[in-house]
Order: structure tokens, then C-alpha cells, then sequence
């Protein structure tokens, strides 16, 4: 008798037991706290408890600083070739596939035009979830075309970087991304028309060394990983420590590389300030 009541008693106590479902929390990468995943959500993906930046996906951003209804988006059915046949541990083909199943897209950027707080402007957003948001020649085919439109419409132009660099997949037509995108900005500044570059985490390699570094103001999202290459392999390189923060917004901000830093939370605002900005004074 005395062992059904404790048997008893153990089944009701496992009944009570709070079932928590599967991904609803989540580690915060800085301060390594546990939080409830909606709240973090609801923070713009912006951990509550250090203020750490979660990497967020291109759609997701353009509703955080696009006004609602406006955007429209072009260039969205190009899509990459393997001209190469190149193979490493899988073949590209493959990598591709991936990746627009993973995204539901076709590739590592997003084009378009939109509001922000009702001012008119042409946005390339990249996403670092498809590919680790690598620029090869569709990625740099259509920076390029939403520089043009914004020279043709005379629009200020906004590009999100997120990028692990140019696609290795490519070779050389990934690496002449960098001078394509940065002869149409060129284009662009010669016709004064202003271009807003956001640096978001990370934003690396060929796509640093290119069309990320050349806004009229550059902004970047805290924390934001930001170079060529990576600490540990320029540490190899050089043999020598590198100073604390190296290649962190923070770091670039007190060298001179960024103009701002500016939380998600108060970017849509600060963007629209200095759009209202940059046009209202007729130059730049």
C-alpha cells in the first residue's frame, strides 16, 4: 500500500512539471544570459539584459526601417550559375540549393525601393543567412543596378552590409564585384546624390573592402565586426597582439572609420534624420 501511494505520488508530481516548449529561450551571445525568446524579439532581436545586436535576416530588417507598405522590390529573380563547376567539400550547385531553401530566396541580397518615414530612398539589405551573405557577380550585379536607380531617380541610397566577404565559389568574377560596385558609387557621388552605409555584424573581406567603406556616412549597428580580414589571421600574420576591441564598431568609431553608432531601436529615426538632412540642403 505504501508503495502505490509513492508511486502515485511520483506520477503526480511529474504531471505538474512545466513543459516548456523547444526554442523558446535563448542564449544571449555577450552576457550569456538565458531569455525568453518573444522578449528578445520584441526587442528587435536586441538582448534586453547587454544591449547585444542578434544577426537578423534581410526581411525582418527592411520592416524594422521601411514604413510599412511602401517597399517594392526589385531584382529578385537573378539568380547565381555555376559557370566554374567548382567543388570544394560539396559542389556550389549544392551550396546554392541550400541556401535558397534555407532563406526561400534566390540569393544573398535583397533590392528594392521604400520609405523611410516618408522619405523615398533606393535599399540593398544583404543577408548573411544565405551563404554567409557572400557577394559574388548576382550580389554585386545588383548592388550595382540599385546604385543606377538611385542615380536615375536621383533616390539617397541605403545598403545593409552583412557579409563574410566575396564567394570563393567564384573566383575572380566574385572579386571584380568590388570594383563594379564601387565604379557605380563612384557614378553616384559624382552626381551628388547621397549614399548611407550601414554596417551591421559582420561585415568583412571583399565586401569591406569595397562598397561597405564608401558611404557619405557610415553607420554601424554596436558591436558590428568590421574589417578585411579576421583578427586571428592578421595576428598570424603579423605575429603581434592586437589592441582590445580591434575591428569592433567601438574601435572603428574612435579611429575615425564610422561616423555613428546607432542601437536598432533609434536607427529607422536616425536614418530619417539624415535623409531629411542630406536633401534638404541640396548638397552634401
Amino acid at each position: 500500500m505504501a508503495m502505490a501511494i509513492r508511486l502515485f505520488r511520483k506520477k503526480d508530481e511529474s504531471d505538474r512539471k512545466i513543459k516548456i516548449p523547444e526554442g523558446m529561450w535563448i542564449k544571449c551571445a555577450a552576457c550569456l544570459e538565458i531569455i525568453y525568446k518573444p522578449e528578445v524579439e520584441r526587442n528587435l532581436n536586441v538582448c534586453p539584459k547587454c544591449v547585444y545586436h542578434f544577426r537578423i535576416p534581410a526581411r525582418e530588417r527592411i520592416r524594422a526601417v521601411i514604413d510599412e507598405g511602401t517597399f517594392v522590390e526589385f531584382g529578385e529573380e537573378m539568380e547565381s550559375v555555376d559557370v566554374l563547376n567548382f567543388t570544394d567539400t560539396k559542389k556550389y550547385v549544392d551550396r546554392l540549393k541550400e541556401a535558397k531553401k534555407k532563406t526561400g530566396r534566390k540569393e544573398a541580397v535583397i533590392t528594392g525601393t521604400g520609405k523611410v518615414q516618408g522619405v523615398e530612398v533606393a535599399l540593398a539589405v544583404l543577408d548573411f543567412e544565405f551563404q554567409g551573405g557572400s557577394m559574388g557577380s548576382v550580389v554585386g550585379e545588383k548592388i550595382a543596378i540599385t546604385a543606377e536607380v538611385a542615380l536615375e531617380s536621383r533616390l539617397p541610397l541605403i545598403i545593409f552590409s552583412a557579409s563574410g566577404g566575396a564567394r570563393m565559389q567564384e573566383g575572380t568574377l566574385s572579386l571584380m564585384q568590388m570594383a563594379k560596385t564601387s565604379a557605380a558609387l563612384a557614378r553616384l557621388s559624382d552626381a551628388r546624390v547621397p549614399f548611407i552605409s550601414v554596417l551591421t555584424d559582420p561585415t568583412t573581406g571583399g565586401v569591406a573592402a569595397s562598397f561597405a567603406m564608401l558611404g557619405d556616412v557610415i553607420i554601424s549597428e554596436p558591436g558590428a565586426l568590421v574589417g578585411f580580414a579576421g583578427p586571428r589571421v592578421i595576428e598570424q600574420t603579423i605575429q603581434q597582439k592586437l589592441p582590445e576591441g580591434f575591428q569592433r564598431a567601438e574601435f572603428l568609431l574612435e579611429h575615425g572609420m564610422v561616423d555613428m553608432i546607432v542601437e536598432r531601436s533609434r536607427l529607422k529615426a536616425t536614418l530619417s534624420m539624415i535623409l531629411r538632412y542630406l536633401s534638404g540642403s541640396g548638397d552634401r
